[in-house]
């Protein structure tokens, strides 16, 4: 038999695991510091570059993009090589494919905290970034079918399934997700508007979750579990059925983010059935992987990595449980806009993601360096201190999402609000969001005390760059299906190409059927005669409202319930976001729904709530806004944000931007400068805390008001 020998690159591995320490220790901290300013406003630094609204992108970014990224990178290229028995097609390509995302990274940490971003969550990096991304991913694809093209084994095992469903469906994701017309150099809106931005964002958003932060990490599961316990896969059927059922429901279930909000109903009930569906496969998934640790659990109590890979298997089984769960639309009625979600998303990123990852980096170092790990011991402090953080994380925030979930549904006998000040409920959950951010610090102490572990690892054996391996050329044989119970599905893993159509038709199906009637039938968004677009100066302030990230605590969208009608006024409808681009609607509630704030203050109000919340919301946790008191209002870019505005929808007189733009702001910025005045307060016209005043003050005023019986401080 005709031999060949090559080697494995482990160089570009040990890149990637690096990457993936460094920056998972600058993520969570990120993420302790943005903790903190939940409960300690001082924590905000009054600087514009250190606010909560401005570092939390950064936080969910650096987590998200920069440590499971380099995580999924390292653990895609140390075994797709050994899974196919070939080197990575292209030494450039992998490396292009790392410094190119390190340098994306970068580019993340500098633009974020000067507040330029789209505002659309997980998808926040304006559009040079987003082209960027897209190159690295197209060189990653190459990469990846290029050494799959070019393998020695004839079937690709489960763990390559889970890739090419990631490589593809990323890519599909990141492109619709980030169509957006360009304004400047960093400052585009996006193409859609309203509703439809919404339904992409989340189909982008919760399918980031699914093919992003899920199944490549399947894929790593389906690998690194069976080595380190040294038994095969529990079951190569239910892997069939595991792959294929989720990455079709999967991409169906992203409208659960918009239950009772102004999507039309066909398209909430559709991603809310497809969510529970989801339990199936993912719990299939769950069991397989560990079922397959059956007779291997003294290896278990033994061995620290396998201890982070069953907690990891475990969240993501309790996570994927609780996802079609909190999808029902009776729960998520108390759920929506709480710390209980933010409790869900940590079950899966501090316990799927973040144990799964620091199973691999132990797994990998050892193995990279020819030794051993430097210390047992080391490690298995790591897995409890981790284990007690994340607990100290999630619990706490379970109870705070109950608790304000009920309290802001909660009346009296009489018929009214129990707690009609919103503030008073957010102050009730100060203790727990500080016991929030005590499991934030054990958990980043964990890591550190990975980093020397790794480190000393490293510093014991040294460094095999290459390995040296040997295998049998693939032969090209005639094109017959192999035959027993999985004969069908035998011959679709030996034909790659098939293989990847085939997932890209079944990843396509449920976006298209939910998004393109959207589009195409005009009923799903009906239009309001009385809302018309921004004018000059609320635009300005706007962009403004966005680029300080107020969307990551305040939502704009009014829920058809009593609580909240009775709370913030009449319930937001889909004909009054159709300039928005993009749509503002928020996913969280630290402070108070804004949608029907216009009028509801005077001007004086805003100004002096933006310069120091304290000063008309006692106690109020909110950041200081004052440099928005001293700061010019940049007009220049003013004609050119018009133009791109026209150019995907918003019905912008021709010439508008050349005069009469300018004029109108100048007037409207007149009027909130006298309003001001009878308010004892004296401002300049040319400030961006008039754009602000001018933009709060319009918000839900398009459509006449039912009266309100309560207050929303």
């Amino acid at each position: 038999m005709n031999v060949e020998t090559f080697k494995y690159d482990n160089k570009i591995v040990r890149a990637f695991a690096i990457a993936t320490v460094v920056w998972g220790m600058v993520g969570m901290a990120a993420g302790v510091l943005v903790a903190t300013q939940i409960f300690s406003p001082g924590a905000n630094f009054n600087l514009p570059f250190t606010t909560f609204g401005r570092l939390r992108p950064l936080h969910t970014n650096a987590v998200i993009f920069a440590f499971v990224g380099n995580g999924m990178f390292m653990g895609i290229y140390y075994s797709l090589q050994r899974l196919c028995k070939a080197r990575m097609f292209s030494d450039a390509l992998s490396w292009l494919n790392f410094w190119g995302w390190q340098a994306i990274i970068v580019a993340a940490a500098l633009t974020l905290p000067l507040g330029f971003t789209t505002s659309k969550e997980y998808a926040e990096l304006e559009w040079p970034i987003d082209i960027a991304i897209a190159v690295v991913w197209v060189a990653f694809t190459i990469n990846l079918f290029g050494t799959i093209l070019k393998r020695r084994e004839k079937h690709m095992y489960v763990a390559i399934w889970f890739y090419i469903a990631t490589a593809i469906t990323v890519a599909v994701l990141h492109i619709f997700n980030s169509l957006e017309m360009p304004a400047s150099f960093l400052k585009s809106y996006s193409v859609y508007a309203g509703v439809q931005d919404a339904l992409v964002q989340w189909w982008y958003g919760h399918n980031a979750v699914a093919f992003f932060l899920t199944t490549p990490y399947l894929g790593l599961m389906y690998y690194y579990l069976p080595k380190a316990a040294n038994r095969p896969v529990f079951s190569y059927r239910l892997s069939i059925i595991h792959f294929w059922a989720l990455i079709f429901i999967y991409i169906w279930a992203g409208p659960h983010h918009l239950l009772y909000t102004a999507l039309p109903d066909w398209a909430q009930s559709l991603g809310m059935v497809f969510s529970v569906m989801l339990v199936a496969p993912s719990w299939g998934g769950m069991l397989n992987g560990l079922l397959t640790l059956r007779g291997a659990w003294d290896k278990v109590r033994q061995d620290p990595m396998l201890k982070f890979m069953v907690v990891a298997v475990t969240a993501y089984g309790m996570a994927t449980l609780e996802g079609p769960t909190l999808a029902i639309k009776g729960v998520n009625s108390l759920s929506h806009y709480t710390d209980w979600t933010i409790a869900h998303v940590h079950t899966g990123a501090l316990g799927w993601n973040g144990f799964l990852t620091f199973s691999v980096l132990y797994w990998i170092f050892p193995r990279l360096y020819n030794t051993k790990l430097w210390s047992t011991k080391l490690a298995n402090y790591h897995f409890w201190i981790a284990l007690l953080g994340m607990m100290f994380y999630v619990v706490p925030m379970y109870v705070s999402g109950v608790t304000q979930g009920m309290m802001w549904k909660q009346f009296t006998s009489d018929g009214f609000l129990q707690y009609p000040n919103f503030l008073e409920i957010a102050l009730q959950l100060i203790p727990l969001h500080m016991l929030r951010a005590t499991g934030g610090v054990l958990y980043v102490s964990g890591v550190v005390l990975m980093a020397v572990n790794l480190f000393k690892t490293a510093k014991s054996g040294k460094l095999e760059e290459e390995t040296e391996a040997q295998a049998a050329p693939l032969v090209n044989e005639a094109p017959a299906k192999e035959h027993g119970p999985y004969g069908g599905h035998r011959w679709l893993e030996a034909k790659p190409v098939t293989f990847t159509v085939l997932t890209t038709v079944a990843i396509l199906v449920g976006g298209l059927i939910e998004v393109v009637p959207l589009y195409l039938i005009k009923s799903n968004v009906p239009t309001i005669s009385s809302v018309k677009p921004y004018t000059s100066l609320e635009l300005l302030g706007r962009d403004i409202y966005i680029r300080e990230g107020c969307l990551g605590c305040h939502s704009q969208m009014v829920r058809p319930f009593r609580s909240e009608t009775e709370r913030y006024g009449e319930y937001s409808k889909a004909g009054e976001f159709i300039y928005d681009h993009p749509f503002t609607w928020g996913s969280k509630r630290t402070g108070p729904d804004l949608h029907r704030v216009g009028a509801k203050y005077p001007d004086a109000w805003h100004y002096n709530h933006m310069d120091d919340p304290r000063s008309t919301s006692p106690g109020s946790i909110m950041p200081r806004y004052s440099w928005l008191l001293t700061q010019t209002l940049d007009t220049s870019g003013l004609p050119a944000r018009i133009k791109a505005l026209r150019k995907i929808g918003v019905p912008y007189p021709g010439g508008y931007e050349n005069g009469p733009a300018q004029k109108e702001l100048a007037e409207q910025s007149v009027k909130v400068v006298a309003n001001l005045k009878t308010g004892m307060v004296t401002a300049p016209t040319n400030r961006e805390i008039i754009a602000v005043i001018a933009y709060l003050q319009r918000l839900g005023t398009d459509i006449k008001l039912a009266p309100s019986t309560a207050s929303a401080k």
